[in-house]
């Protein structure tokens, strides 16, 4: 394959679910000689719930629990991402448990269910995929943030962590995409949105809260992660023209214990300020939280004359009425979220160790 190659190139698309749809039109549209199982798309697929004592979820030509699709490498896509939210089995019931239980694509595992707690957590996960298979993820997820916030009172910190990254992670796969057409008409799209969702942010700017950014170059973004309280973190994300930059990514672990997302946001805004000529100085600054957390970095970074600006949850659209603006603040946000998130997430497995 590489010695009949003539040239490479690429098409940037923001996310990777964009880039699996993005590889699968290509593939369809182009039929490359060397992406021969991907293109075996002759015959539908359907996705089937067995109703086994353990049901399993399979792929059937025949008729099914969901379908049919008429891309069977779609099918096994979606199916992948789902089995890594919701663990799944595929096979029949035996003895030991299967190799994708070592992986934690099985589990737990119908060969080990023993008691009816653990047979219980495999039969939510099964109805959830059926549920998000029927459409009803925002009655999943709502489900979900329920469940999360009533082991958090019960201190169940661990399972309330594991159900955090479930949300989290279904929240992702069905954030709105760009069609893959888009990316085949205008190869540079990317690039334009980019520059369409900085210029609407600064008009924003000026429109509604009197901001003149004429340079919007670098925009920092500060979250808390923690459950009720527990081995607080925060985090510091990096845009560079519109787009993350890892490499001024900074994460903070908390020093002392703190009664308040607001008392959080003063100890970072005093550790960030301290690092104002190694770490560079920001054209404006989000803080994930309400106008109490903001105004804590608004004290601190008073004399750089440094715009800051909270994200308050659920207020979003408000905040930001135009929809470019929106999707690149909404974008910022949620990278310091799953920024701060990891963190502390570290940090629970490492407590956990020591225990």
């Amino acid at each position: 394959m590489v010695s009949e190659a003539t040239g490479i190139s690429f098409i940037r698309v923001t996310s990777e679910l964009e880039a699996l749809l993005l590889e699968a039109k290509l593939i369809k549209l182009m039929q490359p000689k060397y992406n021969f199982i991907a293109k075996d798309d002759k015959h539908t697929l359907y996705i089937k719930i067995t109703d086994d004592t353990f049901p399993r979820i399979i792929t059937a030509r025949k008729e099914g629990s969901f379908g049919p699709f008429p891309s069977s490498y779609k099918v096994y896509s979606v199916l992948r991402t789902l089995r890594r939210i919701f663990p799944y089995s595929d096979h029949k019931t035996g003895i030991k448990p299967c190799i994708y239980n070592q992986i934690g694509l099985c589990n737990p595992c119908p060969n080990t269910i023993k008691d009816a707690k653990t047979k219980n957590s495999y039969l939510k996960n099964i109805k959830n995929i059926r549920k998000i298979l029927s459409g009803n993820i925002g009655k999943v997820i709502k489900n979900l943030e329920k469940e999360m916030k009533q082991l958090s009172k019960s201190e169940k910190y661990e399972e309330a962590v594991n159900i955090r990254n479930q949300i989290e992670s279904l929240k992702y796969i069905t954030q709105k995409r760009v069609s893959e057409n888009l990316f085949l008409e205008n190869p540079n799209l990317s690039e334009d949105i980019k520059n369409e969702e900085l210029k609407a942010l600064q008009n924003v700017l000026l429109v509604n809260y009197k901001l003149s950014i004429i340079n919007l170059r670098r925009i920092e973004c500060y979250d808390v992660s923690h459950i009720s309280g527990y081995l607080a973190t925060a985090s510091m994300v990096t845009f560079i023209n519109g787009l993350e930059d890892k490499s001024f990514y900074r994460r903070f672990k908390i020093k002392n214990s703190k009664n308040s997302d607001v008392e959080v946001m003063s100890e970072i805004a005093e550790r960030r300020v301290k690092h104002i000529k190694d770490w560079g100085v920001p054209d404006l600054i989000f803080v994930d939280g309400g106008e109490s957390q903001a105004n804590e970095f608004k004290k601190v970074f008073d004399k750089y004359n440094i715009p800051i600006i909270a994200i308050t949850k659920g207020k979003e659209e408000l905040d930001f009425p135009n929809r470019k603006a929106l999707n690149l603040v909404t974008r910022i946000r949620d990278e310091s979220h799953r920024f701060a998130k990891k963190y502390h997430n570290l940090l629970f497995r490492k407590n956990l160790i020591r225990i």
